[in-house]
């Protein structure tokens, strides 16, 4: 998975041509971590068809406020360079997580 900060992260999501998953995460977030087994084996299975990426909110809390993350975790579903879906604390299970990524390929 790729780290994401404020200097890569349009780079790596907006500009991308392709598919891409951003996890909102932060180590003090007891269902970020509970996901992040499951994301980090989804991002092996998807590999080469999607991008996933990370964020760390505690290192990177302006890019969330830009990106109006609200709360954790939060998942972004990206198309060549739209945002199409937001998973957020109530919704990011790991079946919706694998329903939103069949949608994207």
């Amino acid at each position: 998975m790729i780290e994401l900060n404020r200097d890569n992260f349009d780079a790596e999501v907006f500009e991308h041509q392709g598919a891409v998953l951003v996890d909102f995460w932060s180590p003090k977030c007891e269902p970020c971590m509970a996901l992040l087994p499951l994301v980090e084996a989804m991002a092996e299975e998807y590999a080469g068809k999607v991008k996933f990426c990370k964020v760390n909110t505690l290192e990177n809390r302006r890019l969330c406020i830009a990106q109006k993350v609200m709360g954790i975790p939060t998942f972004f579903f990206v198309k060549d360079g739209q945002k199409l879906v937001e998973l957020n604390a109530e919704t990011a299970t790991e079946a919706n997580i694998r329903a939103e990524l069949a949608k994207l390929l």
